[in-house]
């Protein structure tokens, strides 16, 4: 029971971590991009993850945690796929329109859905399912607002939906498999995901915003807010992998659209972004969403922890029984082999 509530606490400060992280950095990178005019968003994750890296390089270093060595063709894969997720994400956003972006990340809970449902044997029920349903019709109508398809915007939406969420389902998949930490896992992966988004970051950039990052006139005050951005994307990263690592890739996604909506909440309060009854209408049905899938995790959980502790129960009473057994078992030889002696 000990061991049950530590962890569930270690859950409860993961999801808290997550979602303070997030809503910190976008907010930060809302302010640089929209108020300080700098646009590079992919290159601005390599930095981020290259700081990621060197902090934890230096907290390895200080005995923090204890790195763990990983086949390196499959932590290179996983990093290479996780850093080409995050690029095609942001293609997605540029090829297409805000709300169409949007409709790719509510896209991603149903596509995990079904390749955990058909590749790992993993069941959801239809209260589960239900709960998720509202969450998404709710996130659909606080932040989907215009619709615009066209042919390069699908393909990239469709590729980015199948890299993060095979992406997610490994990262939760390798921390059980392979016994590895979320520390030791981002450690090992955040290197290669750095170096595919060094690499393809400016020229992704350049494509969609027609500007170059290295002629870029930083002054101190944007300088500023990129060391903050990659301070607080450290914790960002490693609350992430932390969450899917503790829970599933599916209550990392109903998390991120929580985010959302406190996004839409605090843009609104602190930035005075617009805000409607149509947002404050979604956001109410999607918290409800939540609620509803936070309260049947939990109804599953307990009866799945109900079985296992029965089996425990009656495997101490066995023990007990036969531990019980012997001395009469002995008692009852005893005095067979009195009774044979008189005899």
């Amino acid at each position: 029971m000990g061991e049950m509530s530590s962890f569930q606490l270690g859950v409860v400060g993961a999801l808290f971590l997550s979602v303070a992280s997030s809503v910190s950095i976008v907010i930060c990178n809302k302010a640089l991009m929209s108020n300080l005019g700098f646009p590079f968003a992919t290159t601005l994750t390599s930095w981020h993850l290259m700081v990621t890296f060197c902090t934890l390089h230096a907290a390895q270093r200080l005995n923090f945690f204890e790195s763990k060595s990983i086949d390196t063709k499959t932590v290179m894969l996983f990093g290479i796929l996780n850093g080409v997720s995050i690029g095609l994400l942001n293609l997605s956003l540029g090829f297409n329109s805000i709300g169409f972006y949007q409709m790719t990340k509510l896209a991603i809970i149903p596509f995990t859905v079904l390749l955990e449902t058909l590749f790992l044997n993993k069941q959801f029920s239809r209260k589960i399912k239900f709960a998720l349903f509202l969450l998404l019709v709710g996130v659909g109508i606080a932040s989907v607002t215009d619709l615009q398809l066209n042919l390069v915007g699908t393909i990239l939406s469709l590729l980015a939906i199948v890299t993060t969420c095979v992406g997610q389902i490994l990262t939760n998949t390798i921390q059980k498999r392979l016994n590895v930490s979320s520390t030791q896992l981002l450690y090992q992966s955040a290197p290669f995901q750095a170096a595919i988004l060094f690499v393809s970051g400016p020229l992704v950039d350049q494509f969609l915003t027609k500007q170059n990052v290295f002629v870029f006139k930083y002054s101190p005050l944007v300088l500023g807010f990129i060391v903050l951005s990659c301070l607080i994307a450290v914790s960002v990263n490693f609350s992430t992998f932390l969450v899917i690592g503790k829970t599933s890739p599916v209550t990392y996604q109903v998390l991120g659209h929580l985010k959302t909506c406190l996004i839409l909440g605090f843009g609104y309060t602190l930035l005075r972004d617009p805000f409607t009854e149509r947002n404050i209408i979604g956001i109410l049905i999607a918290i409800c969403g939540m609620g509803l899938y936070s309260f049947f995790c939990t109804q599953e959980s307990k009866k799945k922890q109900s079985p296992d502790l029965s089996l425990v129960s009656q495997i101490k009473d066995k023990d007990t029984t036969q531990l019980l057994g012997h001395p009469d078992k002995e008692s009852h030889e005893a005095k067979k082999s009195t009774k044979d002696s008189v005899v």
